[in-house]
């Protein structure tokens, strides 16, 4: 069976969506639904092209047993719009962005992450001025968000 290709979007990737990223990937593998799911990050905005994450998130996603060191930061690709099944923003800004770029018949592949994973209307703030009480708060809702997200795919690909 093809996996399901999941891409996190928020606006710089180095907070967010690679966080959400090593969320996905270490449940999934935890779950042995690996082979089940193809997983990428990306930013709406070109700033933190080829960098890591934030510092912060990386020692957030360590503190959980998972490494996200060697992701780097890049912006979202017209070509992301046809590779990916499911395109999620962490913010309804970064939804609009999307929405706004997708073209012709793919923005129905775009969603606010914890509406589509959790039916919750909400945000994924983003902590990037705040300190690590923020960050350690993202890891847990990226976490509650992601194993949310994991009973829908695995609903979508039985």
């Amino acid at each position: 069976m093809k996996p399901v290709r999941v891409l996190f979007v928020c606006l710089g990737n180095i907070c967010r969506s690679p966080l959400a990223e090593g969320v996905l990937c270490a449940l999934a593998e935890q779950k042995g639904l690996a082979s089940a799911l193809q997983v990428d990050s990306a930013g709406t905005g070109a700033w933190h092209i080829g960098e890591p994450p934030d510092g912060r998130s990386i020692q957030a996603a360590r503190r959980h047993g998972i490494d996200i060191s060697a992701q780097r930061g890049r912006q979202l690709r017209a070509e992301d719009f046809r590779d990916f099944d499911l395109i999620l923003g962490m913010d309804e800004n970064n939804v609009r962005t999307l929405k706004g770029l997708a073209p012709e018949g793919a923005a129905g592949k775009v969603h606010l992450f914890l509406n589509y994973a959790s039916g919750r209307s909400e945000d994924v703030p983003d902590p990037y001025y705040e300190g690590a009480d923020a960050f350690e708060a993202l890891y847990q809702m990226l976490e509650a968000g992601c194993s949310s997200l994991l009973v829908r795919l695995g609903e979508r690909t039985s």
